[in-house]
């Protein structure tokens, strides 16, 4: 288990140099309000003056600090090749310089501060690490944080307590992170900020330690017993009580090693009771157990969560595709690939098949079949004439004569007129196809070429040109579709065999019907009746021929001295609208309407067949054969590299940064995959 420690150290190392918070590893952090020794906590835990130390607000910056326990045999060589002592130190920000000088560590630290905070009590959440190898230490990653304060002195802002607050919980949110709560022991553990602060987040206490600090300055006749035995405010993981050195013992170079001895003799005066579970040689052994611990449980979850990240940060630098080294290769491939895209996605081949709605070759598909078969078998084929109409058509196909049999000019001009009816579909049709053709661009651009994303500018000359030939086949399409129907009216063929079956049946239906009114027809007269009928026939048509003339004989003779009276003038009578038809009108009506109804569901059967083909080849299998060689020809000119293949401006930083936490994640990987199972337990 001691191995977990230095571990989870490497990892902090490994993603400190991304600067990324994406992993949340398990650490102490102190929290605490402003002098209540924290950092005197921190330097017990080392055994070594390397903070720096003063009244008001001294640490204005998170430490992270890192304590490695080390073979008392186990020297570093520095640069130069001389030997280190036992003890040294490094900081991140300063690559591999060690130091040996504890007060440099010391120095550095304020430096580092004044660099980033300034020097008037600013303060600032990004952290200084620090890595101190030893051999009097024990395995610890801490994090100082600076004080909780409520005033602000110096050039402090207004909401300092709020911004101090905000970054001690950004640590302590973690939920991989043991809360190490000072609480000075001269003020009522009620009152504590520290504990407050930890309750937020870790209501159930279950990763917080509370250290009673200061316990030699209590008020004469007051002692912490209630408060170490957890009868105040009772913590799950402990109270540990220890006695810090105060300012003059550090004015007056007390080592730390002295004040643990003092710290010693005082508990066992004092607290004789609890001595053997208070001290800060006891507050490093339960730190170093509860952190090997937590780490121990969180592990599983951490190793997890990185193999997660590395896969999703490998799929994001595979989508930022790699720098261009050489363009014109970059171009072509692209170009190729596009066009590769988009011919798969007509034909149903792609990659990225769409799920939730018909796209590219299934909705073409659709089209032809649904939308323009439907729309055609919507189409009456009689739609729009009347019974009138055929009857008008016929009698002006006819001219003066009357007529004995139905003329052929009228069922030619009819039909003609209903098969035009075709045409406004069918052009339809192309429209549809066309805009499908369209939207197959954006479909490629979107999920199957991503690389795309990364030029616009190339982007925007893709589309152009694909817009550009689509635009150009669309009018040579609309001519061939409007070149099949009036393929269709130039020449009615009237023996088609299709047609010939349907007059003959026709014929045979109407021969039937008339069998069946001659059948009906009533009996012959007797021939002894007949002349009576005849003679009054006779006698009534005698009658009103005679009654027409004597009205004649009886007008006033029109002469050139008498005006005419009562002349009819035949324009001005109106024709009838609507009359009762004859049988023989009746007949004619139905044979034009029924010959009409045949061809035109020939017609309209070899139009549904004839647009989707011609659609296919003057539109969809053209684009589809000169895409490329169009997207070639307008785009793979020398003097369009540089600017077609120009990436967006924060394209190459967002693949840096991806590329720095995936080899940062990949490492950690590594790191964790070193751990046997044998040192979890």
């Amino acid at each position: 288990m001691e191995a977990l420690i230095p571990v989870i150290n490497k990892l902090q190392d490994v993603f400190n140099t991304v600067g990324a918070d994406v992993i949340q590893l398990p650490q102490i952090a102190v929290v605490g309000t402003q002098s209540s020794g924290k950092s005197s906590v921190l330097e017990s835990l080392v055994g070594r003056d390397l903070l720096p130390r003063g009244t008001g607000v001294v640490t204005r910056r998170p430490l992270i600090l890192q304590l490695v326990h080390v073979d008392p045999g186990d020297v570093r060589k520095t640069e130069d090749g001389s030997k280190t002592g036992e003890e040294w130190g490094k900081f991140l920000h300063t690559k591999n310089q060690i130091f040996t000088d504890f007060d440099e560590i010391r120095q550095e630290i304020e430096n580092e501060t004044e660099r980033i905070s300034g020097n008037n009590k600013g303060i600032s959440d990004e952290p200084i690490h620090l890595k101190i190898f030893s051999p009097h230490v024990v395995n610890l990653t801490l994090v100082d944080l600076p004080g909780i304060t409520k005033v602000p002195v110096g050039d402090q802002p207004n909401d300092i307590e709020l911004q101090i607050k905000d970054l001690i919980l950004k640590h302590i949110s973690n939920p991989n992170s043991i809360i190490l709560a000072v609480t000075a022991a001269n003020t009522d553990m009620a009152t504590s900020e520290a504990l407050k602060v930890a309750r937020e987040v870790d209501p159930d206490g279950r990763r917080t330690l509370a250290v009673v600090t200061k316990l030699d300055l209590m008020d004469a006749g007051t002692d912490a017993m209630d408060v170490l035995m957890g009868r105040v405010i009772p913590v799950k993981l402990g109270l540990i009580g220890v006695v810090n050195r105060s300012q003059l013992d550090i004015n007056n170079k007390k080592s730390v090693a002295d004040a643990i001895r003092d710290e010693y003799a005082f508990l066992q005066k004092k607290y004789p009771s609890l001595a053997s579970r208070n001290g800060t040689k006891y507050l490093a052994r339960t730190l170093n157990r509860l952190l090997m611990h937590h780490i121990r449980d969180c592990l599983p979850d951490l190793k997890t969560r990185i193999n997660v990240l590395a896969a999703q940060y490998q799929s994001l630098l595979s989508s930022y595709g790699e720098p261009v080294d050489d363009q014109s290769s970059t171009l072509l491939q692209l170009i190729t690939k596009f066009a590769a895209e988009y011919c798969n996605t007509i034909e149903g081949t792609a990659k990225y098949i769409e799920t939730t709605e018909l796209c590219g070759g299934a909705r073409i598909c659709y089209i032809f079949h649904e939308t323009f078969g439907r729309t055609l078998e919507s189409v009456d084929p009689l739609g729009g004439l009347n019974t009138l109409d055929i009857l008008t058509a016929i009698r002006n196909a006819t001219g003066p004569r009357p007529s004995l049999f139905v003329p052929e000019v009228s069922f030619e001009l009819l039909v003609k007129k209903q098969v035009k009816r075709l045409e406004e579909p069918s052009l339809r049709c192309v429209e549809l196809v066309h805009e499908e053709m369209q939207r197959i661009i954006q479909h490629c651009s979107n999920y199957s070429t991503q690389e795309l994303q990364r030029f616009p500018k190339l982007h925007e000359a893709i589309v152009e040109v694909v817009t550009s030939l689509l635009r150009k086949r669309l009018p040579i399409t609309n001519e061939m579709v409007h070149n099949l129907v009036a393929i269709e009216l130039a020449y009615i063929n009237t023996k088609h065999p299709d047609f010939a079956d349907a007059c003959g049946v026709m014929n045979n239906n109407i021969e039937e019907s008339r069998r069946n009114r001659m059948r009906e027809m009533p009996t012959a007269v007797p021939r002894e009746k007949a002349p009576a009928a005849g003679s009054q026939g006779e006698q009534d048509g005698t009658g009103a021929w005679r009654g027409m003339l004597r009205k004649g004989d009886e007008a006033p003779a029109s002469g050139p001295g008498s005006p005419m009276k009562g002349a009819i003038n035949l324009l001005d009578v109106p024709v009838p609208v609507a009359r009762k038809l004859s049988s023989r009108e009746q007949r004619d009506c139905e044979v034009i309407e029924r010959l009409i109804k045949s061809y035109f569901l020939i017609v309209r059967k070899n139009i549904q067949d004839s647009v989707p083909k011609a659609v296919m080849h003057f539109l969809v299998n053209h684009v589809k054969d000169s895409l490329q060689s169009e997207l070639v020809g307008q785009l793979y000119k020398s003097g369009l590299l540089d600017d077609l293949l120009t990436e967006s401006e924060d394209m190459a930083q967002r693949r840096k940064e991806a590329a720095d936490m995936l080899q940062a994640l990949q490492k950690a990987s590594q790191v964790i995959a070193e751990i046997r199972e044998t040192h979890l337990w």
